[in-house]
């Protein structure tokens, strides 16, 4: 997949060019509803565009929803999507003051041409959210509006699949998104506690990522084109942490010995084994880890 980072890209593009445009959190159900149309369209080149950071981080950083995708995981599910060119255009307060007609101009002067416009039909852009599908059709564009995706008679909505996440329930999270629920994070040097315990983990930095409530979980990795099973403790490490709580996600990969440090590991939750606990000693937590590794091994088998 390509990955443009500015609007006049888009002129290397082979058109006519159909344009997908949303800020796609998640690419839930919906989003991909928005893409999928964009990729049927007849001839030419289909883009996705996206933003970075969400819009809401700028416009009420105060009131900013945790994410679901950072940009480098909704690269990812876009790539698995079969799209060929994703446009990431950074969101400053410069760009959020940019009208509504200025940008969609802008996007049609770079286009060699521009083919069609696919949004979901309440999508709304440009300065104090002006942008409709009307205003994009009073201007001679071809839109195609996208309604909700409804999954068991609820819409598939970024907020929704947030509250599910943060509530543990993944199978409503996957049912939305349209694919199991994931955190893409890089591997990075640990305390190496895991390793002296005879558990060594693999500890990921995340970004600002909508994440379950703190436990041990079942999990599947993915690093590249390899998917390896586990068991992941979320939370603060309350038996061996003094200084001030961080919330960390450290996996177990079962039956696995690579160097994977500053590997990209996409991690799917699965299942919560239990809740995250202190114990009195290291003897007491190495004993209940391995009871974890084995009820892991029974679950996923």
């Amino acid at each position: 997949m390509v990955v443009l980072r500015s609007i006049p890209d888009l002129a290397g593009v082979p058109g006519p060019v159909h344009l997908a445009i949303g800020v796609f959190d998640g690419v839930h159900a919906g989003h991909q509803a928005v893409i999928r149309t964009a990729l049927g369209q007849p001839g030419g080149s289909s883009v996705v565009v996206t933003f970075d950071p969400h819009p809401a981080r700028v416009l009420r950083p105060e009131r900013a929803p945790l994410m679901l995708t950072s940009i480098r995981h909704k690269l990812l599910v876009f790539e698995r999507l079969g799209v060929e060119y994703t446009l990431v255009l950074p969101f400053d307060e410069a760009f959020a003051r940019t009208e509504a007609e200025d940008f969609a101009a802008e996007l049609g002067r770079a286009c060699r041409p521009l083919g069609s416009i696919t949004v979901g039909d309440d999508w709304a852009f440009g300065h104090r959210a002006r942008g409709t599908v009307a205003l994009l059709r009073s201007l001679g564009l071809t839109v195609h509006a996208v309604p909700p995706v409804h999954v068991d008679g609820v819409a598939a909505r970024s907020t929704g699949v947030r509250e599910a996440v943060a509530a543990g329930d993944f199978g409503q999270a996957a049912r939305l998104l349209g694919r199991p629920s994931t955190v893409l994070g890089t591997v990075v040097a640990g305390q190496q506690l895991g390793r002296r315990l005879g558990f060594p983990t693999a500890n990921l930095a995340l970004e600002n990522e909508q994440l379950p409530p703190n436990g041990v979980y079942t999990v599947r990795a993915r690093l590249g084109s390899d998917t390896v099973l586990g068991v992941a403790n979320l939370g603060v490490r309350p038996s061996v942490e003094n200084g001030e709580p961080t919330r960390r996600l450290e996996v177990h990969l079962l039956d696995f010995s690579r160097d994977i440090y500053g590997l990209e590991m996409e991690v799917e939750w699965v299942e919560c084994l239990r809740p995250e606990q202190a114990f009195s000693s290291l003897e007491a937590l190495t004993a209940q880890i391995s009871r974890d590794v084995a009820m892991a091994r029974q679950r996923l088998d």
